[in-house]
């Protein structure tokens, strides 16, 4: 009986101490804040001194108590309805006192309760005897029948624990600094396979990722560390968490599951282009991991020497070029931020210089620092930027970053127009080749000399055109122009000797047969001609034009007037060949009594895509546009071209190359072209989407045969 009542007095002894603790402790105080303290600035406090007294660093007595001190205030204020009851109440839970409730709620913090107004309890004394209950609870503790566990309090004496303690080597007890199992932060993104391989995965972003199971100890004390670090790096790293229980597959993929501690992972470009994953071993320092995140971030800038490096608009490069000037002595970080997330569509250079008055800045056309100076793949020089502001670094990123979207949309547009005109001068130096619509222009009886070569090989084509381009440019006796040009011309043409033989007879009886390349000069006017069948080189046909312009060589009558062959080759033929040569391998279309006849001929060519509506089949173009250079679509007229004006707009305001075919009534039918048909809104009128393209393309034209489409 003595003994029993011994071991009760010195329970309650016990129990009474702590909790004269407990009624005195404001927790404010412990983590050393202010009342109305922010929660970044209550996690910054919670941080140092956790640092400060944790038990691994700190041996000194007393430590490891005021570790769960800490531990505890922390996790009462951090949570905003916890911290709104103690405010009110002086306890997390709502109620006056604190409230020990479960074993481990508050990491092994000792509470203290009593009963108050509607909480007396009858202990089978009389009536009015007041109850009263410790929590010694701790995470894994057992409570015994009084509400604390025997374990808890002997281990606080003795410093041992039959249970597993802490994760941290050398720190073990009842007043464990585990807290409850806490949620990832809502700052810091789950992460998850899908969100890894669209916006982690080569995205050119550094990303700092926490990985961990639930089950782990300490989880709660890398969060504020990774948050404290890339909070003040917001904008040019972005933060997540990978939950190796539920994601183990992806865990597993990357090589990061954690065993006994959280990991902490970069995902860098330090090294090259492609990214990968750098795990921090450092300390669980909130400073040396933003360095360690800093020191990898891009480093895709080629750093120079203005004075020494020349931007020559002749250099041929993958990418249009930027050049960041400033005064700093290393690049800055929002500039290696932004060189991973164009890498691969920008080429990036930075120089460190004095001031505007630099003569090379001068020479820039910089008025003012810090600047941005881009060359555009045709060379032309555009200032993006210059006397930049910087309010913050995500804003600056942010706004950099669509000043040099726009840059790059600029560059493609100048590209494109630069393809085309490159294209159209092709165009010009090509020697043409006859057809039956052609050949009264470029060979009729109002030009003097026709020059035709004629071939049966493709090599022999080139060889020809080859010849007749460099000859073309030298004045023999005559004044040349091109095969379009003035009635009083020498005319340069080629001529496909294999379907053209009936042509060849009028010359000759067999037609050349024999012959893989020759030249004919041809009088239309007066139906005779010459020919040239030696060796075909540039020397050789150049004495022989120079001969028949001077008059030095004898012309035969034709047989008969040369008359060519009509093509088999369709206007839908020509338009599939032009889009197979411009890059083009796929097309969307909605099929349609006006357009049926003409997708057959591109299915010869390209791979038809049916789509379920014009608008549809537009933005599937505007995508594969996005993705392989050219997007192309078929649709029918009036009410088919009018519902995909919207597709074409979007295109047409993103700098995209995309090519629009309309169906059309057929050009011989008469009838149709005066009545309303069925894709017509209620006029004659076949040109309405015509007119609606006019205001969303940069070229518009009408094909009505192939005389149309060839110009």
């Amino acid at each position: 009986m003595y003994t029993r009542f011994a071991l009760a007095i010195l329970l309650v002894s016990t129990s009474l101490i702590f909790n004269s603790e407990a009624k005195t402790t404001d927790l404010y105080k412990v983590l050393g804040v202010e009342r109305n303290a922010s929660q970044r600035e209550i996690q910054k406090a919670f941080h140092k001194l956790s640092l400060k007294y944790h038990p691994d660093k700190n041996k000194s007595k007393g430590a490891q108590e005021k570790f769960a001190e800490i531990n505890n205030a922390y996790d009462i204020l951090s949570d905003e309805e916890k911290r709104k009851n103690y405010d009110m109440y002086g306890d997390e839970k709502g109620k006056p006192g604190f409230d020990g409730g479960y074993p481990g709620d508050h990491g092994g913090y000792t509470h203290f309760t009593s009963g108050g107004p509607g909480e007396w309890q009858n202990m089978g004394g009389q009536g009015g005897s007041k109850s009263f209950s410790f929590s010694f609870g701790g995470p894994s503790g057992g409570a015994s029948s009084f509400g604390f566990g025997l374990d808890d309090i002997f281990s606080n004496f003795f410093g041992g624990n039959s249970n597993e303690g802490s994760r941290f080597s050398g720190f073990s007890g009842s007043s464990s600094y585990q807290s409850r199992s806490r949620g990832p932060s809502k700052s810091i993104k789950a992460i998850n396979s899908q969100v890894f391989k669209k916006e982690i995965a080569d995205r050119g972003m550094i990303w700092l990722l926490l990985s961990y199971t639930p089950s782990l100890k300490g989880y709660q004390y890398y969060e504020p560390i990774v948050e404290e670090a890339s909070s003040s790096l917001e904008g040019a790293l972005k933060v997540g968490s990978i939950n190796c229980e539920t994601e183990s597959s992806l865990c597993k993929e990357l090589g990061i599951n954690p065993r006994r501690d959280p990991k902490i992972f970069v995902y860098s470009y330090k090294t090259g282009d492609k990214g990968s994953l750098v795990e921090y071993k450092d300390d669980l320092v909130a400073k040396s991991l933003k360095s360690f995140c800093q020191d990898h971030l891009p480093r895709l800038s080629k750093r120079i020497n203005l004075n020494n490096f020349e931007f020559s608009t002749s250099t041929v490069e993958k990418f249009p070029r930027v050049l960041l000037l400033s005064t700093k002595k290393n690049t800055p970080v929002i500039w290696r931020v932004l060189s991973g997330l164009f890498r691969g569509r920008l080429t990036f250079y930075d120089a460190k210089v004095h001031d505007v008055s630099d003569p090379a800045v001068k020479k820039l056309g910089v008025e003012a620092l810090p600047a941005i100076v881009g060359w555009l793949s045709n060379g032309e020089k555009v200032i993006i930027e210059k006397g930049i502001s910087v309010k913050d670094l995500k804003s600056a990123i942010h706004d950099l970053n669509i000043s040099l979207d726009g840059f790059e949309k600029k560059n493609r547009k100048a590209a494109f127009s630069k393809a085309g005109k490159a294209q159209t001068d092709a165009k010009e130096k090509q020697i043409p080749v006859l057809t039956a619509s052609n050949i009264d222009a470029i060979c009729g009886e109002a030009t003097p000399v026709c020059i035709i070569g004629a071939f049966r090989s493709s090599k022999a084509r080139d060889k020809l055109e080859s010849i007749f381009l460099h000859v073309s440019q030298k004045s023999l006796s005559r004044q040349q122009n091109p095969p379009y040009g003035p009635r009083n011309s020498i005319s340069y043409s080629l001529l496909d000797a294999t379907k053209q033989s009936s042509f060849l007879s009028a010359f000759d009886k067999s037609g050349f047969k024999s012959l893989d390349k020759f030249v004919i000069a041809y009088k239309p006017k007066r139906g005779k001609f010459t020919a040239f069948v030696g060796e075909t080189s540039n020397e050789e046909v150049e004495r022989f034009i120079g001969s028949v312009l001077n008059g030095d060589v004898q012309f035969n009558k034709t047989r008969q007037k040369p008359v060519i062959n009509l093509s088999k080759q369709t206007l839908g033929h020509h338009l599939a060949h032009r889009l197979v040569e411009i890059g083009v391998s796929d097309i969307f279309s909605v099929p349609g009594d006006s357009n049926l006849t003409l997708l057959e001929y591109f299915v010869m060519q390209l791979n038809l895509i049916g789509c379920c509506n014009e608008l549809n089949a537009g933005y599937a173009a505007d995508g594969y546009a996005r993705s392989s250079g050219v997007g192309a679509y078929v649709v029918t007229f009036s009410v088919g071209g009018i519902s995909i004006v919207n597709a074409i707009a979007g295109a047409y305001s993103e700098d995209l190359p995309v090519i629009c075919k309309v169906g059309r009534r057929h050009s011989n039918d008469y009838y149709g072209a005066r009545k309303i048909l069925h894709h017509t809104i209620g006029l004659p009128d076949f040109n309405q989407e015509f007119a609606c393209f006019r205001t969303v393309t940069c070229h518009q034209a009408v094909i009505n045969n192939l005389e149309d489409a060839y110009h």
